[in-house]
């Protein structure tokens, strides 16, 4: 059985994932960063040169619970639309608006998906427009288009339909070297058509009658401003039909656009064709061959009515900014490799979805004085308990150890197998600083960390985010990502629908 996933339902699983940050009984997402420690090749696989590829399986989730550092809350203004980066570059040859791209009619770059075409392109202004003719697949050849124009407009050879200019918060939220984003301006959607024939596609011929004739085109059209729906205007010199344009006089164009159409032709038969716009008086074209004037289905509702679904917009980013440490829970003396997306996640020890705006996911614990300066990614041990960890960060101001406990085998997991707890007041030694420390048993209280606040018991703190709780529904590998103090990151997540 031969099927196919549309590029509606694609849009349809876009929308959906979109309107779940804002709907009424809305989901809760966090972006979580993890993994300070590298990537190897006989653990975790890779390297950090070559991060691994995320392996989608029940292990590996549990595995990004453990090295998750923190996570933080998106917000319905922290996600748009986007679709795939087309620069405007003059000399460059653009494909153009089709309704029947496949593989038997591809574009002029030879793609076979309207969606996978260079259909569309962004001007050093942020402005986007739709091709809606590529002068039969020349190059874009004239100035920089600049017009924000409701309607068809021609300039460098082609003609162009005016979408939307991409604001400077999305700019500087959502504009990326490979994706811009997508939206709709109310003006000219406002202004769109249902069904209007705003192109068409020209073959030259040979042999014709020079002059200017009319010809309507039949299909399930209605009239928009002239009682017989769409009209074009057919130019023919040197004895073959010229090219679409907006040209007055010179070229074939639409004289009227018509509305509703899903269908149309336009016939050079003598009984079709005319010499006034009022289709009054029947006329030919004389006894060449080869020419043809198609029209060009517009997407329903008009070009410009929705720029998201006329542009491909199955693409989803979402954005965040990591500032410093972000209340003390965004930890800055370590790397992160890992970077990814949570849905519903609980607080600790609770069933119920966290709304914090940031939430620590690392263990801590208060050392009684004398300890030692714990070195980030040690691996920790405390003899008594047979508890294994790595440091995250040490605040040796505080004593505030911060430290994970993967499953990974380089942790050195005991001989039983168990992920044993740290506890009591038994000595915690770093393999590679040698130096040791207690837990202080008498820490029993809230320690302010300067942004925020650390509740210990009898010295220890669990992480506030209840690990494998929710779903983590994306997940990334990258190169090492440093922090510091006084740095921020700047987080984008594209998710393909």
């Amino acid at each position: 059985m031969a099927a196919i996933i549309t590029e509606k339902f694609r849009l349809h699983n876009a929308e959906q994932f979109y309107e779940s940050l804002s709907e009424s009984s809305a989901d809760t997402y966090y972006i979580g960063i993890g993994k300070p420690i590298s990537f190897t090749s006989d653990t975790s696989g890779g390297t950090d040169l070559s991060p691994p590829t995320p392996v989608d399986d029940v292990s590996s989730e549990y595995y990004l619970w453990d090295s998750m550092i923190a996570a933080k809350k998106l917000t319905s203004t922290d996600v748009t639309y986007v679709i795939p980066r087309r620069n405007w570059a003059n000399s460059t040859t653009y494909d153009m608006y089709e309704h029947n791209i496949s593989s038997s009619n591809t574009t002029t770059s030879s793609a076979t998906n309207l969606y996978d075409s260079t259909f569309y392109f962004m001007t050093s202004d942020y402005r986007v427009y739709k091709v809606l003719d590529n002068n039969g697949g020349t190059a874009y050849s004239g100035a920089e288009p600049s017009s924000t124009s409701t309607a068809p407009h021609a300039i460098g050879g082609y003609v162009l339909q005016y979408m939307y200019t991409i604001t400077s918060s999305e700019v500087s939220n959502f504009l990326t070297s490979d994706y811009i984003p997508v939206s709709t301006d109310s003006t000219v959607s406002s202004a769109a058509t249902d069904g209007a024939i705003d192109s068409v596609i020209v073959t030259a011929g040979t042999g014709y009658t020079n002059g200017t004739y009319y010809a309507p085109v039949h299909g399930d059209g209605t009239s928009s401003g002239t009682s017989s729906g769409a009209i074009i205007r057919i130019t023919i010199a040197s004895n073959a039909i010229v090219s679409y344009g907006l040209t007055a006089g010179t070229d074939t164009t639409i004289h009227a656009a018509g509305a509703g159409y899903t269908h149309g032709t336009v016939s050079l038969a003598s009984s079709a064709i005319y010499s006034d716009a009022d289709l009054s008086t029947a006329t030919n074209v004389g006894g060449g061959s080869g020419g043809a004037v198609s029209v060009v289905i517009g997407p329903k509702e008009g070009h410009g009515d929705n720029a998201v679904k006329e542009l491909g917009g199955h693409y989803v980013m979402l954005h965040t900014n990591l500032t410093q440490a972000e209340g003390d829970d965004f930890l800055t003396g370590n790397d992160f490799r890992q970077v990814s997306l949570v849905q519903d996640p609980y607080n600790y020890g609770t069933t119920t979805v966290s709304t914090a705006t940031t939430l620590r996911s690392v263990k801590a614990m208060k050392l009684a004085s004398g300890a030692g300066t714990f070195q980030a990614d040690e691996k920790i041990t405390q003899a008594t308990s047979g508890a294994v960890g790595k440091v995250v960060e040490y605040d040796s101001t505080l004593r505030i150890l911060y430290y994970q406990q993967e499953r990974w085998s380089d942790y050195g997991t005991p001989s039983d197998g168990n992920k044993d707890a740290f506890s009591g007041t038994y000595t915690i030694t770093g393999a590679t600083s040698s130096v040791t420390g207690a837990p202080d048993a008498a820490a029993d209280s809230s320690v302010d960390t300067g942004d925020s606040t650390i509740t210990f018991t009898n010295g220890f703190a669990n992480e506030e985010i209840e690990h494998d709780s929710g779903d983590i529904l994306y997940t990334e590998s990258r190169r090492p990502i440093s922090r510091a103090s006084d740095q921020t990151e700047d987080i984008k997540l594209i998710i393909e629908f």
